[in-house]
């Protein structure tokens, strides 16, 4: 019978089975590469495998919300500063939905060592990091695979200044000095991006269509801003802390872009709102599923008068700061949304109630742009917000010089080059994926920016067989990650055991061509093929931790 069953379905009835949920090769040709490679691999040592490519929102949306997964292959946002693994991994955060802790992951001394580099600083807190990083590399709640280069085209006929900052960033898109010769009006800036979400959802909570790119900063005004690793003064004219407590004075006569002004109230709402999105309404809270790491490190906020703020924070000023980077919601707008909806018999569930997922708000903050129109799957446009502080002359920042900007969708990084060497475009404001770019093509020049993000598989350790450590540590072994770099990257990513960038990873687990704690099951009798799999050896490790094989010796049987 199990002969039968395998004949129609590839697998005996008994055999271990799972999903690998990835994205399609229009939206991540890298991704299923991977994919297809691990199938490969489980296969070959008796595991049978279903690959599932969904849509970018999809996958999120089953991953971060619904936790109805296996396994999946992605890339991860990451973060600058390594704080994002306290939201990523600590346990508390295992049974809400939204970007923290979507694996399930629960490992006391991963929780000691994170709370710890939130209350150190400087080398102490490097020390805390290096432990937490040691730690995920033995117990695998994923597999960091590798950091690609981010890699970005632009025209430089039309526009100057696109190496001043990260163009995955909202400063990416200010500073940038127009040729007056080539507009005759206004200033119209075309961007191509191969992802449709913020076309379909603007919510700055939505987890799943909030992935990294530049348009909620461009809406939303923050405290302070990321610049090239660095935080410095946004919508906040200083910044001064004594102790764990940080006094924000706010620029004055900032307003949102329907005309109401910007307030000690509304940063106090923000954060009151990102720690309870129910507004304290319900029993038991409802956090965002967004900032949950940020939100989490402020204990207290009070608005000392309209444009003053005392922040008290539960953590080292070197992690509170992070803090300052959410968007200021106006409360005149998210307030009276909650409460309709309450009075409307909605329930706050965590991560998933209307508030958090619909596209119906107003998307109006008080950024350097305000949304002027859009068509789901087709485009997106911004207007310059002539009142935006940084175009006052005292002001020190980078402005917004362009008076619109264009970000048209295409389906892939392909069809996005070709947009700009058809000239209907000056710039690929989503990375390019590996397979596309070599030189710059005449008339365009490549830019390359610092990536934090990393190509990754994450297990859900809720349920098995990915609940069991030896299984996890053992699918890790089957990952080779020099020849996926070479092959499916075509060398344009850096090899990585860590999820964090190159300044924060441990002498012990930089890379030196093997993962320390899962090396990969290489078949060293072959010589030419560096991603050869010692199969044998790789089922008797799965058979040393106690997973069994049919008869035969051919698969593992489902426990």
């Amino acid at each position: 019978m199990d002969r039968i069953q395998r004949l129609i379905t590839g697998a005996a009835s008994d055999q271990l089975s799972i999903t690998i949920l990835t994205l399609p090769t229009d939206n991540d040709r890298q991704a299923i590469q991977i994919a297809r490679q691990l199938e490969k691999n489980l296969n070959a040592v008796g595991i049978n495998v279903r690959i599932e490519p969904r849509a970018n929102a999809e996958l999120l949306q089953t991953v971060l919300l619904e936790h109805d997964f296996d396994c999946y292959i992605s890339s991860h946002p990451g973060g600058y500063d390594p704080d994002f693994l306290y939201e990523t991994f600590h346990s508390k955060f295992a049974p809400e939905s939204g970007w923290q802790n979507p694996y399930g992951f629960v490992d006391t001394e991963i929780d000691e060592v994170l709370e710890r580099q939130r209350s150190t600083t400087g080398s102490e807190r490097k020390d805390a990091v290096g432990e937490a990083l040691d730690r995920l590399a033995q117990t695998h709640p994923i597999v960091p695979i590798c950091i690609p280069d981010e890699r970005r085209l632009v025209r430089t006929d039309r526009f100057d200044g696109w190496n001043d900052h990260h163009l995955g960033t909202q400063l990416g898109y200010l500073g940038l000095e127009p040729d007056e010769d080539d507009f005759e009006d206004e200033v119209v800036l075309n961007a191509v991006i191969t992802d449709s979400s913020p076309s379909r959802n603007l919510n700055p909570l939505a987890a799943p269509y909030r992935y990294r790119g530049p348009f909620i900063d461009l809406l939303y005004d923050s405290i302070a801003t990321e610049d090239n690793g660095e935080l410095r003064p946004w919508l906040a004219e200083s910044l001064e802390w004594d102790g764990s407590t940080a006094t924000v004075t706010l620029r004055s006569n900032c307003r949102f872009h329907d005309g109401e002004p910007v307030s000690a109230d509304d940063v106090k709402f923000t954060y009151e709102f990102l720690d309870d999105t129910s507004l304290g309404v319900r029993d038991g809270q409802s956090p965002a599923p967004r900032y949950r790491g940020l939100g989490d490190a402020v204990e207290s906020v009070t608005a000392v008068d309209d444009l003053t703020l005392r922040m008290r924070f539960g953590t080292s000023d070197e992690v509170g700061k992070l803090a300052f980077t959410v968007p200021i919601l106006p409360k005149h707008i998210w307030k009276t949304a909650v409460e309709d909806r309450l009075e409307n018999g909605a329930e706050p569930i965590q991560g998933t109630w209307d508030i958090v997922t619909t596209d119906e708000i107003s998307p109006i903050g008080s950024g350097p742009y305000a949304l002027a129109e859009r068509e789901p799957r087709s485009h997106i446009r911004f207007e310059r917000f002539g009142d935006h502080f940084t175009s006052r002359e005292y002001v020190d920042l980078p402005e917004p010089r362009v008076d619109e900007l264009v970000f048209h969708v295409e389906p892939n990084s392909s069809a996005a080059i070709e947009q700009l060497e058809a000239g209907n475009a000056d710039v690929t404001a989503s990375s390019l994926g590996a397979e596309t770019v070599g030189d710059a093509p005449s008339g365009l020049e490549l830019v390359e920016s610092k990536s934090w993000s990393f190509y990754h598989i994450g297990f859900n350790v809720r349920n098995s067989p990915f609940s069991n450590l030896h299984f996890r540590r053992n699918v890790a072994r089957l990952i080779d990650r020099e020849s996926l770099v070479a092959d499916v990257f075509n060398g344009q990513a850096s090899p990585s055991v860590t999820p964090v960038t190159e300044e924060w990873v441990p002498d012990d687990l930089e890379w030196d061509g093997a993962a320390p704690y899962a090396p990969f099951f290489r078949d060293e009798t072959n010589s030419g093929d560096t991603g050869e799999l010692d199969v044998e050896r790789a089922k008797r490790s799965f058979e040393r931790h106690g997973f069994q094989y049919d008869e035969e010796g051919e698969y593992i049987v489902r426990s």
